[in-house]
């Protein structure tokens, strides 16, 4: 599944952790190239799921595209993924980033 994340994003910092050891996680990272953040964008003003995201100001990292092509921004909410997957307690997690610079 893929995985937009971004350096820097302290929800991200968990997702990354995990998709070190799972490989059911391919991370795309907006930050590292034109390319990647092109895409996130075509995603993000285009899929209905980023609705919401959109109102609250949010960025929408980290957002999890499954295989039948359903996004959730939350690993708790994936289909495929136990919680009980993410076991690093010790890996910080932040406030959703959000476009006003509150969250991040």
């Amino acid at each position: 599944m893929k995985v937009y994340v971004m350096s820097g994003c302290p929800d991200c910092t968990q997702i990354k952790e995990l998709a070190k050891t799972d490989a059911r996680f391919t991370l795309i990272d907006i930050g590292e190239s034109p390319l990647n953040l092109k895409e996130f964008l075509r995603l993000r003003d285009t899929h209905p799921a980023f609705a919401r995201v959109k109102e609250r100001g949010t960025i929408g990292i980290p957002c999890f595209v499954q295989a039948d092509g359903s996004i959730v921004f939350s690993i708790d909410r994936l289909t495929d993924v136990s919680v009980t997957d993410v076991a690093a307690d010790d890996v910080p997690t932040g406030a959703a980033c959000s476009l006003d610079g509150k969250g991040c």
